[in-house]
């Protein structure tokens, strides 16, 4: 038993599993959002267009009652949720690409090929450690 509650508490407080956590709470926040902005502004301006609440379109077909305007208002909830989570990763991947390129113009190169044995030499040697050719500066 012990064993097992050592293995869980591993799992547990990964950084992994403990950034999903967060991720998630803050989603799940963030929803909590759009579904207001769906809701209490969206579907109030589309219902000037349809002279009617857009969240309380149904249909009744054999006597069962198909709210189509609930589906509707959480496709749009998706579509927006959607919308902002691709530019956030698209931002987060210019981030990334941004960081990425600016630490490849640091790296200045640290060996060039001698050009008689294709050996790798140190970029400041002048004569070639493995076949004693002169390097050109």
């Amino acid at each position: 038993m012990k064993t097992l509650m050592r293995e869980f508490k591993a799992f547990a407080l990964r950084g992994n599993v403990m950034d999903l956590a967060v991720g998630v709470i803050i989603g799940a926040a963030f929803k909590a959002i759009v579904d207001s902005l769906v809701q209490d502004i969206l579907s109030p301006i589309i219902g000037v267009f349809t002279r009617q609440d857009f969240s309380t379109l149904s249909l009744n077909i054999f006597g069962i009652d198909i709210h189509y305007g609930a589906f509707i208002t959480a496709v749009i909830n998706f579509i927006i949720m959607a919308f902002i989570i691709f530019l956030l990763v698209k931002g987060m991947n210019r981030l990334a690409q941004f960081n990425h390129s600016k630490e490849q113009k640091e790296e200045a190169p640290a060996t060039k090929k001698c050009p008689y044995c294709c050996s790798e030499v140190n970029i400041s040697a002048t004569r070639c450690p493995y076949c004693t050719s002169q390097l050109e500066a």
